[in-house]
């Protein structure tokens, strides 16, 4: 029963990398298993528990030429604020809400390392002579409106993967880890970071998990007839 229940969660996650697939800035989860040892009624037992982690291998960087779409390459996370909590997220996919703010498809406040990035002079420049709004997002996160520095996009990394949460929408929660500034990650502008799922993966995974799962349900069929026949002649004495 055990082991059918870890190949259920498999399939599970299994089940939700290929639904995201095509999400941008989605992570897949992996399964891991661990032994752990606790005392029940002064005997120490030793069991099998399964566990998930996130995947951050890297996903691909997909051209859009688009200004506002900004690329992760590397460990870093973006930082994003909505409901009056902090978020992370790989989803790169920005926009300037009416009042000038930085914003992403959801309309929360990406974060720069003074704060929320506040940049109402891009509509001005819009409608300017000369060539516009030139909006320049540098690889380390500085965002230059017509060669004029106005902030930085604040990029963090996690202590330990392990802990981090899923929130929904490509959205992390690490309330359990510690997060650092990072130096080392590079933006791409005029990208997005597509799904590091690989469907080809997963489908062999997939069917390798019904495998296991109906050769379990075999053996306890087996098991079950097997106890039963017992208890059957051990009635007739």
């Amino acid at each position: 029963m055990q082991a059918l229940q870890m190949l259920s969660k498999a399939q599970e996650a299994t089940a939700d990398n290929l639904a995201n697939i095509n999400t941008p800035g989605f992570k897949g989860t992996t399964l891991f298993h661990r032994l752990v040892t606790e005392q029940i009624d002064g005997v120490e037992v030793t069991k099998t528990v399964a566990g998930q982690q996130v995947d951050l291998s890297q996903g691909v960087l997909e051209p859009t030429g688009n200004e506002l779409d900004v690329g992760i390459s590397g460990d870093g996370f973006f930082v994003v604020e909505e409901g009056g909590q902090a978020f992370l997220t790989r989803d790169g996919r920005f926009q300037f809400d009416s009042d000038g703010y930085l914003v992403n498809s959801r309309g929360a406040n990406v974060q720069g390392v003074s704060g929320d990035i506040l940049i109402p002079e891009y509509f001005h420049a819009l409608g300017e002579e000369n060539g516009g709004a030139r909006l320049e997002i540098a690889k380390d996160g500085t965002i230059r409106l017509n060669d004029e520095v106005f902030e930085k996009i604040q990029l963090v990394q996690v202590d330990d993967p392990v802990n981090l949460e899923r929130r929904g929408h490509s959205y992390f929660a690490s309330d359990k880890n510690i997060l650092r500034m990072d130096d080392t990650s590079v933006l791409m502008q005029g990208y997005y970071e597509s799904g590091n799922v690989d469907p080809l993966h997963e489908m062999v995974g997939m069917m390798k998990t019904m495998q296991m799962f109906e050769a379990q349900q075999r053996a306890m069929r087996t098991t079950d007839e097997t106890l039963s026949q017992a208890t059957n002649n051990l009635g007739r004495f």
